[in-house]
């Protein structure tokens, strides 16, 4: 008996169908409505200072381009200025700038942690250190959110069981989905007590907390075990990636990590983009003020209006359950015109689908005040 073999986007077809089935089929959509899911925490991605030197830098025959790797002729003036500049802003002793905020995460945990070694993840962490835990030499174990005695306890255990290498704990300072901010202090003093590396990623604190946002990682930047990524497509307004920390692993980088080897420098362009971001938060403290003012007003609505949050941050998230549910309400306050987005498992873990509601200076407190009344109107009848 003859079959028809299958068409050969079936099995495709299939998974879309089953993400559909499980209300966790994504498309993309156009931007639309009052902006509450950005990451342009400083509304610097439109701002004229960054029109201007884009603009400057065009006229002075700045290539839009790279042409190549940093290792061959795409090592251009601006990248090197930017990490100069860059090492002095955080306080850190060198920089090295990379074409994203996934990649950057990628290559460090594909690079330095060697086959010997531990790797200790946050459950929290984002995809891009996950991917690149589980792509790398070392051995990595997920520990409980933000729990240092989980953190102590796996090297503890690991060390038990005959693990020579080095420890590298990872973690986010302040988390992407829930705006909870990690223990950092608590985690150096763990990775002083084992002579293990800490890896920060400041994604969504950078430009935000910290003196003139320089981050939460500020006060250890010049720790010779403290390497830090600082991500430039959020609250810098542009895009790419910074990599902070002691020379000798930056030389490593550039030396060893396929990603930055193999890889076409980021665009001169981009770079002179980050510089001017890095100069405004130097010039325009306000800026940061102004988004702190915004947060406490808007957390303090958020009490009185009983709207369950576990985040006193900028990231704040309503925590809903059901997907399909998450995404009625998502669309429902679409429908009010406030561009506030629906996030579903993988990205969050399973039965805590929810709304990721983002606070930007792209806002204004009526606006703040706008779509709580919009999420209280819609709930209002919710079993919670």
């Amino acid at each position: 008996m003859s079959t028809v073999p299958p068409t050969k986007g079936a099995q495709y077809a299939a998974a879309l169908h089953a993400l559909k089935e499980d209300n966790r089929l994504r498309g993309l959509k156009p931007r639309s409505g009052i902006d509450f899911t950005s990451n342009d925490y400083l509304a610097l991605a439109s701002a004229p200072r960054m029109k201007k030197a884009i603009t400057g830098a065009l006229e002075a025959g700045t290539p839009i381009g790279a042409g190549g790797s940093r290792l061959l002729r795409g090592n251009c003036d601006e990248h090197e200025r930017l990490e100069m500049e860059a090492a002095q802003f955080f306080g850190a002793e060198t920089a090295l700038f990379f074409g994203g905020g996934y990649v950057a995460n990628f290559a460090v945990l594909t690079t330095l942690p060697q086959r010997d070694d531990l790797l200790v993840l946050d459950s929290l962490v984002h995809a891009s250190i996950h991917e690149g835990a589980r792509a790398g030499r070392a051995d990595f174990r997920i520990s409980a959110h933000n729990d240092p005695d989980a953190v102590e306890s796996t090297i503890r255990e690991w060390h038990a069981n005959g693990g020579i290498g080095r420890v590298w704990i990872v973690v986010e300072s302040l988390y992407s989905m829930d705006g909870d901010f990690a223990p950092l202090k608590d985690l150096v003093a763990i990775a002083d007590r084992y002579d293990a590396f800490l890896m920060v990623d400041e994604a969504h604190a950078t430009g935000v907390f910290g003196d003139h946002g320089r981050g939460l990682t500020a006060p250890y930047e010049r720790h010779e075990n403290v390497l830090v990524v600082h991500t430039c497509g959020k609250a810098l307004g542009a895009a790419g990636a910074l990599v902070t920390g002691p020379r000798v692993l930056r030389d490593f980088l550039v030396n060893r990590c396929r990603p930055f080897i193999f890889a076409t420098a980021p665009s001169p362009l981009m770079a002179i983009a980050v510089r001017e971001a890095l100069l405004i938060l130097r010039d325009e403290p306000d800026r940061q003020q102004r988004l702190a003012d915004l947060v406490a007003f808007s957390h303090q609505e958020i009490r009185k209006r009983r709207l369950e949050s576990p985040s006193d941050s900028q990231i704040v998230p309503f925590i809903v359950g059901d997907n399909a549910r998450a995404m009625r309400l998502a669309s429902a306050l679409q429908g009010h015109g406030f561009d506030v987005r629906g996030i579903r498992p993988p990205t969050v873990p399973a039965g805590t689908a929810r709304l990721r509601i983002s606070l930007t200076l792209n806002v204004e407190k009526s606006d703040v005040l706008a779509m709580l009344d919009a999420l209280t109107e819609e709930t209002r009848d919710w079993v919670r």
